[in-house]
């Protein structure tokens, strides 16, 4: 692919056979959720409440604790060449020549738990077939796909395994601009490669996750190259406070900066995970503006700094709290608000129903409100899918290829449509005798693989399918 030379361009730093890299325009948001068991863990198992600054540039005690609670991730990735009707022999007794080179996928991940709950970027998982971690003494597992989470590029994956070293997360709001971080992961597949920066930006948006993203990185010029996707940013003391995401290149290597989503997004994303199957999103219910010199000389105000509300939703709290049209948020609880990023960011990890204490200035004055969260129906309700209510809504039988029928059509899997009624499917054109081959460029091998793919998910799917007459055929499939 051919970039303009001016153009910088942003990576994602995951490795792959043949060297491949995938770039911020060709970058994919795609979900993969498998089932997941409810699994109680301690806030005191993520959050530390260490100061994270630290005089001592000996990092020695830090780099030694990290590398054996980083892993390396190997994902299997099946590519195929195949003809304009592959599938024609199902049907009409037709040849097919298809010829499948599997690809390895490369990256790293965190273990945050001793009974093997492992963080790392749902980019290094995407369409991955089979996933494998390798521990730094060298034992490999296989790995499930507990959760994923696109907007904030995190996935949780969870391998059978006990008494395992672990990361404690420290509070990634309490990071400091200048402050000594270590990035650990599996560059190049270079295991357990630490190396040192420092911070040298918080709450940057670099527009990689797309426009409904949720971007607040931690930026800094620790070395980090493809294959460290997933991986640890860890301050002196060997807390976790970012998972290593992506870098700024003109060239597909390090040029001096790389960005980490911070480990309080992290902790909220798991956490709603484990519990709920999904996240859940807070909002204000506001409309904002960023401010500078420009903006200000508009709007007649004389302050350049923190988020002005050009609008009050009439979803949710906020006008109830007493906030109004052309106040000014500096502040939310104890964080600083000067952009867009603090204030989503920090919403990320905050829950439909908190409290916060929002400050602001109105007419030179500095008042501070109490605002109730909501979700972005304007409710405080907590959603949570469960596998009846996917199969209501989609309300028909998946009938699962046979081996000999998988065999014929040389693919891994599919399930034939039978029963249709009212629902999700017959709206978007489904007929019987469809065969589902994948969501979300998943292979579908019975009706759980769908439930556990559709459960979290908030917005359309991507549907392939093939038809009687042989042909595939792509549809988006919405669930509400």
């Amino acid at each position: 692919m051919l970039l303009k030379k001016s153009l910088l361009t942003v990576i994602l730093s995951i490795s792959s056979a043949g060297a491949t890299y995938y770039f911020l325009n060709t970058y994919n948001n795609t979900n993969n959720i498998n089932s997941f068991e409810t699994h109680a863990i301690s806030p005191s198992t993520f959050v530390s409440n260490t100061p994270t600054l630290n005089n001592s540039t000996d990092f020695t005690k830090s780099a030694q604790s990290t590398v054996n609670s980083v892993v390396h991730v190997k994902s299997l990735i099946k590519s195929s060449k195949q003809s304009k009707n592959p599938y024609s022999n199902f049907y009409w007794g037709g040849k097919n020549n298809q010829n499948n080179k599997p690809v390895i996928g490369s990256g790293s991940g965190v273990i945050i738990t001793a009974d093997g709950y492992i963080v790392t970027n749902n980019h290094v998982i995407d369409k991955s077939e089979a996933l494998k971690v390798i521990l730094n003494n060298k034992k490999t597992y296989n790995a499930t796909i507990v959760g994923t989470d696109e907007k904030t590029d995190i996935a949780l994956l969870k391998i059978d395994a006990e008494d395992l070293p672990y990361i404690t997360l420290s509070n990634s709001d309490n990071i400091k601009l200048g402050e000594w971080v270590l990035a650990v992961g599996n560059p190049f597949n270079l295991t357990s490669t630490v190396t040192a920066g420092i911070i040298s930006a918080i709450g940057r948006d670099i527009q990689l996750l797309g426009e409904s993203g949720i971007e607040s990185f931690i930026q800094t010029d620790a070395v980090v190259n493809p294959g460290n996707s997933g991986g640890a940013l860890v301050n002196t003391n060997g807390e976790l406070i970012g998972i290593n995401t992506a870098i700024s290149t003109h060239t597909g290597s390090f040029e001096g900066y790389s960005f980490a989503v911070p480990s309080n997004i992290v902790k909220k994303v798991v956490e709603d995970i484990i519990e709920y199957g999904i996240v859940q999103r807070a909002y204000l219910g506001i409309n904002i503006m960023e401010l500078n010199s420009e903006v200000a000389n508009k709007l007649d105000i004389d302050r350049t700094e923190g988020i002005y509300i050009s609008g009050l939703s009439n979803k949710g709290f906020a006008e109830n709290s007493g906030l109004q049209k052309g106040d000014i948020i500096y502040k939310i609880n104890n964080k600083q608000i000067n952009s867009f990023a603090d204030l989503r960011g920090y919403l990320a990890s905050k829950r439909p129903g908190d409290i916060v204490d929002a400050f602001v200035y109105r007419e030179n004055k500095t008042k501070l409100f109490n605002v109730k969260l909501c979700n972005s129906a304007g409710t405080t309700e907590l959603n949570k899918y469960v596998e009846k209510d996917i199969s209501s809504i989609l309300n028909a039988d998946f009938i699962p290829l046979t081996e000999t029928q998988k065999y014929s059509l040389g693919i891994r899997g599919g399930v034939i449509v039978k029963n249709i009624k009212d629902g999700a499917l017959k709206n978007a054109g489904m007929k019987n005798g469809y065969i589902i081959l994948r969501i979300q460029n998943k292979w579908i091998n019975n009706e759980k693989d769908i439930i556990d793919i559709l459960k979290n998910q908030d917005k359309a799917v991507l549907v392939e399918i093939v038809k009687p007459n042989g042909y595939v055929d792509y549809f988006a499939l919405k669930l509400k």
